[in-house]
């Protein structure tokens, strides 16, 4: 086995890791990198839940503060979001707790997508959307939601 083919040649690597461990050959196994890529494989599912979640919430902010320029593309990508967080939720069931802790620092990067999209400046500083309005299918916010002053 060549160790260096984890940083030379990755998908060679994976296939041979993957050989090894279906033969049962556990002595020639590379495991710190196995257990590197592991690790990898769920920060990136909690990576694709925060970028989701932003999405979300930025389009649910143009929704309530550009009612105007509301458009059935905006509401299908909002609907759109809300299923693949569903869906990426019922795949990783442990990734829920992660949601009520990480609302506020996604809704902040939200906000500032939202600015740069809309040119808008003056979006709540905390999230006007509970958890359980997000992922509510009928739930889209109206001008008055929220603890909103300009």
């Amino acid at each position: 086995m060549n160790l260096n083919r984890y940083d030379h040649d990755f998908y060679a690597w994976t296939q041979e890791q993957a050989q090894l461990l279906r033969t049962g050959k556990f002595n020639q196994i590379d495991f710190d990198h196995i257990a590197e890529e592991i690790e990898d494989m769920g920060r990136s599912e909690k990576r694709e839940l925060e970028s989701r979640l932003e999405v979300l919430l930025m389009h649910l902010l143009k929704w309530q503060f550009q009612p105007n320029l509301r458009s059935r593309s905006w509401q299908l990508t909002i609907k759109e979001q809300r299923l693949r967080l569903e869906k990426l939720l019922a795949e990783n069931p442990s990734l829920k707790s992660f949601l009520a802790d990480s609302l506020e620092k996604i809704y902040q990067l939200a906000t500032i997508s939202a600015e740069r999209e809309t040119g808008l400046s003056y979006f709540p500083q905390i999230c006007p959307y509970s958890l359980t309005e997000i992922f509510t299918p009928e739930f889209l916010p109206t001008e008055e939601a929220g603890n909103f002053n300009k």
